[in-house]
Formats: C-alpha cells, structure tokens, sequence
C-alpha cells in the first residue's frame, strides 16, 4: 500500500471591496506612490471596513468560497485551523467559532499563531494530522484583519498591510502527492524588532497604553529587512538541496508577501525565473497569515496536478521556513 500524504485539494479566498490605494495613502502619511512601489512592490491592499467584523468574517467568507466550489460536505470535515495574528478575541477560540458558523458540527477547531509564518506552520499541523491516519478532512484557513492594529499615522507600517483571507483542504492521498518535506525553524532574537507592545500579558490594556499608541504594531523595518531576505532565501534553498531539486524542478515559487525585494531575493537564491514566482503584493499588499493561500486561490487555475511548489514564509518573533509539496489537482 503506498504511503499516506497530505494533499490540498480545495482552495478558496475572500478580499474586502474596499481598496485603500497608494494615492489614498498620500493623504494620510507623509509618503508617495513612488517611494512605497520602489520599496515594497504594493499599490494597494484591501481593508475590511464594516465595523463589528473582524477575522472571523474573512476567515468565514473564504471557507464559505472554498465549499461552494469543492461541493464537500461541510459536516464530514474534522479539523478546522485557523492560522491568524488577529483572533476576534482573546482566550475565546476564533476557530471555534469559524467552524461553527459555516457548519463544520464533526470539527473539533483551534487557532494557530506564528505570525506571518502562521500559514505555513499550519500546512506542516495540517498534514501531520491527515497522514495519522486520524482524520481525513483538515481545513486551514489563513486570516488575518491587520488593519486593526496598524496605526495609520505611522508610514513605516501602514503602506505594508491589508486585510483578507484564504483557505486550503487537506485530504490524504495515495499516488504521492501532496506535501513531501518541510524546513521550519525559529528564533526568539527577533522579539523587539515586530511586534505590538501592550495588550498582552507583560503589559495589559490600560489608559496610559492606549495613549501611547502601544497596541499597534511595531517594526524596525531595516532589522526584519534583513533577517528576511537571508533566512528566507536559505531555507528555500536548503529544501530544493535536501529533495534534489534544481531549478528546473520547480513549477512554482509561493512566497509570503511582504516585500517585493525579499521575495526576488529568494527567487534569485533558488535560480527560479520571474514567471515561475507566485505574486500579488501589488494588489493586496502583507495580508500576512493570509498571504500564502491566496496566492494559491489566485493561481489556481494555472496549477497542474504533479507540479512541484515551493512555500516559503518569514514572520515576527522571529518564525520562518519552507515546504515542498505536490500539487494534486487540475482546475
């Protein structure tokens, strides 16, 4: 009997309608089109602004996308994930809730965070509990409302964000494909260079907090700049080495989307062509834990059963890695 690996066969993805350009931006920070596009690679990124809806509206609306175009039944799913820095709340399961929503009934659900490395984290989770042999239907979605904690006064952050979601179904498969080898690794040395100050357990909510501005996010851009660009291009490289992979071997490059100049770097390292690189910064700008399944829900229809992808994600605290998977399914 051949072995048991974990294949994604289902993707889906949601984007809020409101479209917060690099002009619109000019209005608000002391910045300019040309300095964000030479910078980063975005134009513009998506925020959700109805008030009273947080991840949880996106990480449902992308599931919801995801179900009605697989036609699966949503009750014979076991595990939904959400990977996300952005839960609704505090102590209460955003997962849970997710799941419960769309009608997953037979899931038990957690969520999962690592920052923007959440995703990929949640891509090894994932296929670890479907080649058990447990569980047979794991949805990971990957969600993430940054607008609600970007402080849009403070140009070296806000120019970077937006909000959305994807989603992905893991199921086992038999003719070896899906997910074949990962490279995941961390290091606390970069817990002051990204972060949000308060809120936390060190320092909880408190008048002087939100006076100081401190429950936004925080980042030494020239610090995450460069951790990124040589940790990402590594581990990307130490997967194509240990699974004899050449450039040639590779289909697709899926990077998270943070910054055009790491993800050229890393295409560079792996000698991958610009059109083998999966990219839409420009459009959506760092979505973070949503920035690896919506390439693949944009992509999709372009993706052919057998083709080698190569995932790579770097994220605050620092977290960072790479996967190599088989894609399992023509559109």
């Amino acid at each position: 009997m051949n072995k048991t690996t974990a294949a994604i066969t289902a993707v889906g993805g949601y984007l809020p309608d409101y479209v917060l350009t690099n002009q619109l931006l000019e209005t608000m920070v002391e910045t300019n089109d040309e300095w964000i596009t030479t910078r980063t690679g975005i134009k513009e990124r998506r925020i959700l602004k109805e008030e009273g809806k947080g991840t949880s509206f996106l990480a449902i609306k992308a599931a919801e996308d995801l179900i009605s175009k697989s036609k699966i039944n949503v009750e014979d799913i076991d595990l939904v994930l959400v990977a996300t820095a952005t839960p609704d709340m505090l102590v209460a399961s955003t997962a849970a809730y997710v799941a419960s929503e769309i009608g997953a009934i037979n899931a038990f659900s957690y969520d999962l965070s690592a920052a923007c490395s959440s995703f990929l984290y949640g891509m090894s989770t994932a296929s670890s509990y479907i080649e058990s042999g447990r569980y047979q239907k794991v949805l990971l979605i990957g969600a993430d409302k940054m607008s609600s904690i970007i402080d849009y006064t403070d140009r070296a952050t806000c120019i970077i964000f937006g909000d959305g979601a994807g989603a992905a179904l893991f199921e086992p498969n038999h003719e070896g494909l899906g997910f074949q080898d990962e490279y995941l690794r961390s290091d606390g040395v970069g817990r002051n260079f990204l972060k949000m100050d308060a809120g936390g357990s060190i320092l909880p909510a408190t008048e002087e907090t939100v006076r100081n501005n401190q429950h936004y996010v925080y980042q030494d851009g020239k610090s995450v700049f460069k951790f990124a660009v040589s940790n990402m291009a590594d581990v990307s490289g130490k997967i194509m080495e240990r699974n004899n992979l050449s450039h040639d071997d590779v289909q697709w490059l899926v990077p998270h989307q943070a910054n055009k100049r790491i993800i050229d770097a890393t295409a560079k390292r792996m000698g991958v062509e610009d059109d083998k690189v999966m990219m839409n910064i420009h459009r959506y700008g760092n979505t973070t834990s949503a920035t690896l399944p919506l390439l693949l829900f944009d992509y999709e229809k372009q993706l052919k059963k057998g083709d080698n992808l190569v995932f790579a994600a770097f994220g605050g605290g620092f977290t960072w890695g790479s996967i190599y998977l088989k894609w399992a399914y023509n559109s």
